[in-house]
């Protein structure tokens, strides 16, 4: 193999870029992705994924793809699978030493990308973000500061600004999250319990560019679930203490009631705060039944063993010719290497 064909095949920088209706922000992405990384002074190659798009985001990928072929690859999802199963599509087809993730809203300006790899060439081998200024509302960002609080207590793993996906990862990080299986999780912090030398820098944040943010309040409230399960049992020892600090509280009061009884006689108003301890109780149960449930979805999706996600078409160039084919290798293990197709994208 010539030089030329090495770095071909592994340049120095990959960048993820995950796609869901961006329609609107998508040329204004390339006008300022492609001169950020050109100004880097090292081989690249960016990896668009569509996650099933309903707009036109594949159609203006795939003509990005013919107007960059020799550092554009497109994937196209069969489906909405969300975005982290699409960065782990990403992952899957990278080639680079350092591999980032960037959101394709433009709220992360992709000039910064140059910290990141120039703290990758220190020798880090994991770079978080953190936002400076950040342009999202005032509810979230409360909220966001209040699960980062609650997540580092509860799974240890430490990061200012989980919400931010303009990471770096160094290639040892991204083969071994490749042979994971699990269903659900959160990269940066599955990344983060397997670095060594991680740290964070401050980066710009901007207003979004086009469009309206893809998390609803319940898809945070899902991904910090999937984010406290999926790293951590502490819930569930939290409710067995929980447990065993009622069941005590319970004997107790059984005494005290008895004692009462035999002393001062029957209280009709008593009955009152019975049916009010009973609610408390019964609220603690229904509680501790959702968490237990949790953890036993996260197993059934787990033992099912389905595909986390299926590749339609990846679009990219080999040995200098544009091809439009099935992926050649398997996206899980669970899942049999699909066949070559001749056939363009059809979404």
């Amino acid at each position: 193999m010539s030089q030329t064909e090495h770095r071909r095949a592994r340049p120095e920088v990959s960048v993820i870029i995950p796609v869901y209706n961006e329609e609107a922000g998508l040329r204004a992405l390339f006008e300022r992705l492609y001169p950020a990384l050109d100004a880097l002074g090292a081989d690249y190659e960016v990896i668009f994924i569509n996650d099933g798009s309903r707009d036109k985001s594949a159609a203006l990928l795939a003509e990005q793809f013919r107007t960059r072929p020799d550092t554009t690859r497109v994937i196209l999802l069969n489906g909405n699978y969300g975005q982290h199963m699409a960065i782990l599509a990403g992952f899957e087809q990278s080639r680079g030493d350092i591999v980032l993730t960037l959101d394709a809203d433009l709220q992360n300006p992709p000039e910064e990308i140059g910290k990141l790899v120039n703290k990758m060439r220190e020798g880090f081998d994991y770079v978080g973000t953190i936002r400076m200024q950040r342009r999202d509302s005032l509810w979230r960002r409360k909220a966001s500061r209040a699960m980062n609080r609650l997540r580092e207590r509860i799974t240890r793993i430490k990061m200012t600004d989980q919400g931010c996906m303009l990471r770096a990862y160094s290639r040892h990080i991204i083969d071994t999250i490749n042979r994971c299986g699990e269903i659900n999780t959160f990269i940066p912090a599955l990344a983060y319990t397997f670095s060594q030398n991680p740290v964070e820098i401050e980066v710009a944040h901007e207003e979004r560019f086009a469009g309206e943010s893809k998390y609803s309040l319940y898809s945070l409230i899902r991904l910090n679930f999937d984010l406290v399960t999926g790293f951590s049992v502490v819930p569930l020892q939290w409710l067995s203490f929980i447990g065993v600090i009622l069941s005590m509280g319970s004997a107790g009061l059984f005494v005290l009631l008895l004692i009462r009884r035999f002393i001062i006689g029957a209280e009709v108003q008593g009955v009152f705060t019975l049916f009010a301890i009973t609610f408390f109780l019964l609220g603690v149960i229904i509680f501790a039944l959702g968490l237990l449930g949790e953890y036993i979805g996260r197993i059934y999706q787990q033992v099912r063993a389905r595909p986390r996600y299926l590749v339609q078409t990846i679009l990219e160039q080999r040995d200098g010719e544009t091809v439009a084919g099935a992926p050649r290798q398997s996206v899980v293990q669970a899942v049999q290497p699909a066949q070559t197709i001749d056939q363009g994208p059809t979404r």
